[in-house]
């Protein structure tokens, strides 16, 4: 009985000390004491900044939407693009929004030199009937409203997230009941917008290997009870493939900047595929030199978007990617640990991604 007294007492001491010992580690060392989330760096290195305050070409904006509150709000909006060379931005219509289709149309009218109304498809009746009546409202939208494309559709994994006003759970882009639609809208010669999946980071564990875990962990996708990303990407190229005269725009590099030459397979397999570089600066500028190469190479199918809000500070950010060679730099608010780097495109391309290939959608494809 004393020897395991002795033992107990032992342990304890043992276990005391290397308690004081950790206490003394972590005070002498303050970065243990560090959450990965609250890491916050200040750049030390004395290397170029170059802040770009306007565009160094017209933009057309292909991916943005109805943010403005009220009318004064859409006038500092006008304003700020003027600021920072945006022609014009086309305002998908999203049911995250709220605001009805011709409310919002309403509401930009006065400004439409600077604006192109999207609309959503009509998902409230899936009957044959019903499709129907949702290809002559998408009729009514682009030649009473102007609606000049279709989108933000959006799927990850659910079915299309941004439907209005019936719900689209269950309904992906490949749905045969749709095909209608899709055929309304290429005829109608609407390009169609669409959100696939998530950045390939939010579906991997939530661990220590998770190289984008800071913001992959808040914006996690749980695929027990829907299509993983895999899955969503096959629905995608279905629709890709079944429907060859519709054009598709993949909003958000696919969510393939994780993959360059997967998503440039699509590309060179599909020409009636396109994709915005919108809400991916901090996915696609930590590897700055595939990206380069990669937009280079796809100049011609590639798109200008922010889906960022109305901020110029938000444009500028883009603007110092796309156009400088300035490198290790941090946006905090794309919520990433990593450093990013410019991009420093060639002007002919710039060109093309700023406003020729958008104008040529716009105004070739009809």
């Amino acid at each position: 009985m004393k020897k395991l007294f002795f033992f107990i007492t032992a342990a304890v001491v043992l276990a005391a000390c290397s308690a004081e010992q950790t206490s003394e580690q972590t005070a002498a060392n303050p970065a243990d004491r560090i959450l990965l989330k609250d890491f916050n760096p200040t750049v030390v290195n004395n290397i170029p900044v170059t802040r770009v305050e306007r565009a160094k070409f017209d933009i057309i904006d292909m991916h943005a939407h109805d943010y403005a509150a009220n009318a004064e709000e859409v006038a500092q909006w006008c304003a700020t693009m003027d600021e920072v060379g945006v022609l014009n931005t086309a305002v998908m219509h999203c049911s995250w929004i709220g605001r009805p289709f011709e409310e919002y149309v309403e509401l930009y009218g006065p400004y439409k030199d600077h604006f192109k109304f999207w609309c959503c498809f009509d998902y409230t009746d899936m009957s044959p009937e019903g499709i129907e009546k949702a290809c002559q409202l998408l009729e009514r939208y682009h030649n009473e409203l102007g609606a000049v494309g279709v989108g933000e559709l959006g799927d990850k994994g659910e079915g299309d997230t941004y439907a209005r006003p019936g719900d689209g759970k269950d309904i992906h882009i490949d749905d045969p009941r749709i095909k209608p639609l899709i055929q309304k809208a290429a005829e109608l010669k609407m390009p169609i917008s669409i959100h696939i999946a998530e950045p390939y980071w939010m579906y991997l564990p939530m661990d220590e290997t998770n190289d984008g875990l800071v913001n992959a962990v808040t914006w996690h996708v749980d695929t027990t009870n829907c299509y993983g990303y895999n899955k969503l990407m096959e629905t995608f190229e279905n629709a890709l493939r079944e429907n060859p005269e519709a054009i598709f725009i993949a909003c958000h590099y696919l969510n393939m900047t994780h993959d360059l030459p997967r998503l440039g397979a699509l590309l060179d397999k599909y020409p009636n595929m396109y994709f915005d570089i919108s809400a991916r600066v901090a996915e696609s500028a930590h590897t700055p030199r595939a990206t380069r190469e990669f937009l280079i190479k796809y100049q011609d199918r590639v798109l200008f978007g922010t889906d960022n809000g109305m901020d110029p500070e938000m444009y500028r950010n883009i603007f110092r990617v796309l156009e400088t060679n300035d490198e290790h730099f941090y946006i905090p608010e794309y919520g990433y640990h990593w450093a990013l780097s410019g991009f420093n495109l060639p002007d002919e391309v710039l060109k093309k991604l700023y406003h020729d290939n958008a104008e040529r959608i716009l105004t070739e494809y009809k």
